[in-house]
């Protein structure tokens, strides 16, 4: 019987663009840094979490800390995605702020310890200093957004949305640090019943 003169071609997997590579960097350094910390983990670590190589990392981040403020971003943006989806179900002003407060409290403390660890690097390292003012600032601007559309909706007087804002991320910080060391210490209603006395409820 001849031989088929057909070759048989194998269908060519797609190169995955470069927001699809992006994705996956962050994905995979989500969980080398989370598992490792910041110090310990290295962009070989999080190339091979992603699938790709070093230069693939390279292709879209300038080095480590650019990885990790980029990581930082996205871990706000779905943050901040969530309480508004809260906010908007709530049908009240307690209701609201226990939705708030829920989510916040949902922050994974592996993610908290990391940001502590950058935040000390940070302070210590001038050089990494003003990258990651602008990327808190910008955190705080986004937050401010948020609070000023609650305030607006709720009808709450007596605050500026920056101030509040600070104040919010500043209590969601500290009692985050407090429930790293002793959970026990730091009750689940704590936050809804401060921001609803700082709000005037």
């Amino acid at each position: 019987m001849p031989a088929s003169t057909t070759s048989e071609v194998s269908p060519r997997t797609p190169r995955p663009t470069r927001a699809d590579v992006r994705a996956r960097v962050l994905e995979g350094a989500r969980e080398v840094f989370a598992d490792r910390g910041f110090a310990a983990a290295s962009l070989d670590h999080v190339a091979a979490a992603a699938g790709f190589t070093k230069g693939a990392v390279y292709s879209n981040f300038a080095g480590k800390d650019e990885l990790f403020l980029a990581l930082m971003e996205d871990e706000v943006a779905a943050r901040l995605a969530a309480v508004e989806t809260a906010m908007a179900a709530a049908r009240d002003l307690p209701e609201a702020l226990s939705a708030v407060a829920t989510e916040l409290h949902r922050l994974d403390p592996r993610w908290q310890v990391l940001f502590l660890e950058f935040w000390q690097r940070a302070v210590r390292e001038p050089a990494v200093r003003p990258a990651f003012v602008a990327a808190r600032r910008a955190v705080r601007d986004r937050v401010t957004g948020v609070v000023a559309g609650f305030l607006a909706e709720r009808g709450v007087g007596g605050w500026d949305a920056q101030s509040l804002a600070v104040v919010v991320l500043a209590l969601v910080h500290g009692l985050a640090v407090e429930t790293l060391s002793d959970p026990d210490a730091v009750p689940g209603d704590l936050l809804p019943r401060v921001l609803a006395r700082l709000t005037g409820d």
